[in-house]
């Protein structure tokens, strides 16, 4: 233990100035999801310009994407809690055990996906476009479909590659070279879009399938680099696979905090599938619409999500060293943040709402008579989504993921899905909108009940601690 305890140098999650320290491991990862947000409002862009039935396409595609990434970011959520708190107890062997083993989660969870990929893809589609109410040219939207979805989900290699390498990164405070990993993976993606989508400089005109060999190409790159970025830069964590054995008790544990991630977020895949279903009977505009909704609001969320990358392990660090003041003082500031950010989101949504529809997606005029009121109403949930999504951070930091759990399935799968089938069959259309403000209400108030049971058995309790 004494060699072990030589390699490092006291972490800065217990010495920085909180305020200093948020953006500084924030920052970085707020800048790197923004410009993943960017590019994949671009990726919709270019597919928009194929066609709208290619724009349905990819946005069928986002259920089994979402829990493509559900199962790599809620590991990562997982190994980002026990690391960090393993380093706050100064326990570096479990921190190298940690990240062994949630490699070896990872490589499974590739396995998984890469079966799919060659078996679930068609009935997945099959599902969605075909049946009463189906779209006239669901046949079309199917081979898009498909094409998109199963070299997306053959070739998740990538994806995982930078899920782990990043996550070892912001564990241990090196969130800047996360934001350049997840910088070259973005630009990448972005540069070969228009290449492969419209076979330009020489290249195959691919069309969707164009679009999805740049988005793995991109992971790919993303994964590489921060490969290289933990090998020159991350000292505190020595992947050693030598006469590595799969420990039982630091699985559970990753997925103790990771698993209710897991599927809190793939809940998300199953409302969206859902939604698709409801939508796609009145047509496969609407669905469009509600693709398109998703795109445009990743871009005010995602730096939220980068916001909670940064914070999780101060959280959870803080935690482990038993500091009280350093949690709360990192909360609020987080809160304040969020806040700012979702305020700005309903400003758009509210007051540019057929810019972002015409000028970005060149949105016919049907497109833009569902998609102007759909993205006012829906955007009013922008008001309290802010405070919700913190307090999951929060919960998952200090190992009661559960709570997100309850809140997210009481959201999406008890109000949200059946008020959007209740209000498409008595308002048509655009009364469907309406349940997304309406599940809102229901997760602010769960969330705001759970966040003060943490705070009454768990933060309060701590010792102040240094600040």
């Amino acid at each position: 233990m004494s060699n072990e305890k030589a390699q490092f140098t006291e972490n800065k999650m217990g010495v920085m100035p909180v305020n200093k320290l948020v953006f500084n491991m924030s920052l970085p990862m707020m800048i790197s999801m923004l410009v993943q947000a960017l590019y994949n409002i671009v990726d919709s862009i270019f597919v928009a310009k194929l066609s709208e039935d290619a724009l349905t396409a990819v946005s069928l595609a986002f259920p089994l994407q979402t829990l493509l990434i559900a199962v790599g970011a809620g590991t990562g959520v997982g190994i980002n809690a026990l690391l960090s708190k393993s380093l706050g107890e100064k326990n570096y062997k479990r921190a190298n055990d940690t990240a062994r083993n949630g490699a070896f989660l990872y490589v499974i969870s590739y396995i998984v996906f890469l079966i799919m990929g060659f078996t679930a893809v068609v009935p997945f589609y099959a599902g969605q476009v075909k049946g009463e109410g189906a779209a006239e040219n669901a046949a079309l939207i199917m081979d898009y479909g498909v094409d998109y979805l199963s070299i997306v989900m053959i070739f998740s290699f990538g994806l995982f590659c930078q899920f782990f390498f990043e996550r070892l990164l912001t564990s241990t405070g090196k969130t800047l070279y996360s934001m350049i990993s997840q910088l070259s993976g973005a630009v990448t993606n972005i540069i070969l879009d228009p290449l492969l989508i419209f076979g330009l400089l020489g290249l195959p005109k691919m069309g969707v399938a164009g679009a999805a060999i740049a988005t793995v190409i991109g992971q790919c790159v993303a994964g590489i680099v921060a490969l290289i970025c933990n090998l020159k830069f991350n000292r505190e964590i020595k992947l050693d696979f030598r006469k590595f054995r799969p420990n039982g008790r630091i699985i559970s544990t990753i997925y103790k905090v990771g698993v209710p991630s897991i599927i809190m977020q793939s809940i998300g895949s199953l409302m969206v599938y859902c939604m698709n279903k409801i939508l796609i009977d009145f047509s496969s505009t609407a669905t469009a619409v509600f693709g398109v909704y998703f795109k445009l609001q990743s871009f005010f969320f995602m730096p939220i999500f980068g916001l909670n990358n940064g914070i999780t392990p101060i959280i959870a660090y803080s935690y482990g060293a038993q500091s009280r003041k350093r949690m709360v003082k990192t909360i609020k500031l987080s809160m304040v943040v969020a806040c700012g950010l979702l305020m700005v989101g309903f400003a758009a949504f509210e007051l540019l709402p057929e810019f972002m529809l015409v000028k970005m997606f060149e949105a016919s005029a049907e497109m833009v008579k569902i998609g102007v009121p759909a993205l006012r109403i829906i955007g009013l949930h922008f008001l309290v989504a802010w405070f919700c999504i913190i307090a999951g951070t929060i919960f998952q930091s200090l190992g009661k993921a559960v709570f997100s759990l309850i809140v997210s399935v009481m959201r999406q799968l008890v109000v949200l899905v059946p008020a959007a089938y209740i209000l498409s069959r008595i308002g048509g259309l655009e009364a469907v909108w309406w349940s997304f403000p309406i599940a809102e209400l229901m997760s602010f108030t769960v969330s705001t009940i759970c966040l003060v049971r943490i705070y009454r058995k768990i933060i309060k309790p701590l010792p102040e601690g240094n600040e």
